[in-house]
């Protein structure tokens, strides 16, 4: 055990440089995080504070604001109603109903203003809808015992709604509540908001005052944490809405006191700092304000970033004791290699590292193992392989030495034959001689095309000695698609085709031709046979898709020199030259068939395979 740490801890060992590079990059870095995080806690711990109480703020601001753009959306209807402003303008100026059914035409008018109050008073917050005129006439959504509209006049802000002019409105802030049924369940403060209503910009004719509940704003406002104190403050830092009543209408100084700071979020109170943010109503000059001790608004903040931290630190120190274990136990096989490739460089071929497992090392370890078991075994096999060398280059020899005897022998018979006068059996032996030499001494898959023109020729000869009529062979080849690049007796079966079942033993011609235009080389081959029934011309091109070989060509192939097929030869072309190769047939009964090969250019710079 000893041992194993003294040579773990050694300045040159693989070992103590992985703990030494390991540590450095996860101290290092730790150690920075830590000064880093230390530093900026404070002031994230601050943001976070800040930005949590003005969460809250907008929150309480968007009910807030919904319930006075209520308000307002009340008194825009009653403002720009045609009908509700030609019979308040018709009261206000003293006309009087006349005729026979003029009561019924008031109480008429009255209902009129009436629903349309109570149709949009029905949805949304509880509201208090009072029209005034000045003669005195009122239209209200609440019966009159409840409140005389008429005290309105008398209120001390009443004044204050002479110098409004079209939508501007003022807001009354917060007052007793003036309606006896909300006074009896303790509801003891309303906020109002007042338009004057004019005839064109000139002489007011009526008031439109809308009321709420202050307890109406008052359960956003305890729904909050209990630490964070909201208040609703009007311009001069008067309190109108809190949680607690008691509040209301008093003066909260701490606003100005945050401003002469230099807007502060937090201020120093009785020795104790408190966290203050403000947010502006966008509907009128009131406020919203939340005001809570500093040590309150970070606790549940700061209690998360120092567990963090502890948490952190731990993390580190076991990360830490658990990669020098792993460093240790993952480069144990490195040392043991180590060890056996010194004992190979001593000459000593015997020994095995034993490593094994699915990973880099254990992989490495099981082929040197292998290595080293090839080794002993690469003498005799070198030994071996030159034998079979040496035999393999001998039957290469005897295979040459063959084909050039059975060559030599076709010739001897040839010169006999022509000795005799049979000249008809002396050129067929001379065109088999010749196909035999094209066929077995290549050992090229693509040849010229002059070539492959060379073995039909030859082959159409043999073929027309064992026939009962002559076969005549036209050949029409451009020169320049001479040294075009071709597979080896790739026209063979195209032309047996020909022969056997297109003339079928009969006198006829074969024409081939071939052509070069600027993206492809043409080879089509034309025969005046019989031509092929309309079925059976649809199940070859249907192999010729496929590429399979169909019953009929395997019969063909047991009875014929060729075995291939014209579908074969077609999957042959399209492996040597790609999906670009097109082979088309076309055949009609008695009037013999052409098939047609194109084959692309792209092809020709294709090295021999």
């Amino acid at each position: 055990m000893r041992n194993d740490w003294s040579s773990l801890l050694r300045p040159r060992t693989l070992r103590f440089k992985l703990m030494i590079a390991s540590i450095g990059c996860i101290l290092i870095p730790a150690c920075i995080t830590i000064l880093i995080y230390n530093y900026l806690t404070r002031d994230t711990v601050k943001e976070q504070a800040v930005s949590n109480a003005n969460e809250s703020l907008k929150l309480v601001d968007g009910y807030v604001t919904n319930t006075m753009k209520f308000m307002l959306y009340i008194a825009n209807y009653i403002q720009i109603d045609a009908e509700i402003n030609a019979i308040l303008k018709k009261n206000a100026a003293g006309t009087p109903y006349e005729g026979e059914d003029a009561d019924y035409q008031q109480f008429t008018d009255v209902s009129k203003i009436t629903s349309k109050i109570g149709n949009i008073t029905v949805v949304g917050e509880k509201c208090f809808v009072t029209i005034l005129l000045t003669n005195g006439m009122y239209y209200t959504n609440y019966p009159a015992y409840e409140y005389n509209p008429k005290l309105i006049f008398k209120e001390p802000w009443f004044g204050e709604l002479e110098g409004l002019n079209g939508f501007q409105s003022y807001w009354v802030g917060t007052t007793p509540t003036s309606f006896l049924s909300e006074r009896l369940v303790r509801n003891d403060y309303q906020i109002s908001v007042a338009r004057t209503l004019r005839q064109g910009s000139l002489e007011i004719y009526g008031y439109v005052i809308v009321t709420v509940l202050e307890n109406q704003l008052n359960p956003i406002l305890k729904n909050l944490s209990p630490d964070q104190e909201t208040l609703l403050l009007d311009a001069s830092d008067r309190v109108l809405s809190h949680r607690d009543s008691r509040k209301i209408g008093t003066y909260f100084p701490y606003v100005k006191q945050a401003l002469e700071a230099g807007g502060k979020d937090i201020i120093a109170i009785d020795a104790e700092d408190y966290l203050l943010t403000t947010r502006q109503l966008g509907v009128t000059n009131w406020k919203l304000v939340s005001f809570s001790p500093y040590k309150k608004a970070i606790f549940k903040v700061d209690s998360i970033f120092k567990k963090m931290f502890i948490f952190q630190l731990g993390s580190f120190i076991v990360f830490l004791l658990l990669l020098l274990y792993l460093l240790r136990a993952f480069t144990k096989p490195l040392v043991r290699l180590g060890r056996v490739a010194a004992t190979v460089r001593r000459g000593n071929l015997e020994v095995r590292s034993n490593i094994r497992g699915n990973d880099e090392i254990g992989l490495l370890g099981i082929s040197i193992d292998q290595m080293l078991d090839r080794i002993k075994d690469m003498i005799a096999e070198i030994t071996l392989t030159q034998a079979r060398k040496r035999k393999a280059e001998l039957a290469m020899l005897q295979a040459q030495i063959n084909p050039h005897f059975l060559f030599n022998v076709l010739n001897s018979i040839r010169m006999k034959v022509m000795g005799r006068g049979d000249r008809d059996s002396a050129e067929m032996i001379s065109s088999l001689s010749k196909l035999l030499r094209m066929t077995i001494s290549q050992d090229k898959d693509l040849i010229p095309f002059h070539e492959e023109v060379e073995i039909i020729i030859h082959y159409v000869q043999l073929m027309d000695m064992r026939q009962k009529e002559k076969v005549h062979l036209e050949i029409d080849v451009a020169a320049d698609v001479l040294m075009q690049k071709v597979p080896r007796f790739f026209l063979q079966p195209v032309i047996e085709n020909a022969l056997l079942h297109g003339l079928n033993q009969c006198a006829g011609t074969i024409t081939l031709r071939a052509y070069a235009n600027e993206r492809q080389f043409v080879i089509v081959v034309e025969d005046t046979g019989q031509g092929m029934e309309t079925h059976k011309l649809a199940a070859l091109r249907q192999r010729m898709l496929t590429g399979a070989i169909g019953a009929g060509e395997e019969q063909e192939a047991g009875q014929h020199l060729s075995s291939i097929g014209l579908a074969n030869v077609c999957e042959r072309m399209r492996m040597t030259f790609g999906d670009a190769f097109e082979m088309k047939v076309d055949s009609e009964i008695g009037q013999g068939t052409t098939v047609a090969m194109y084959v692309p250019k792209e092809a020709e710079g294709r090295s021999d395979v």
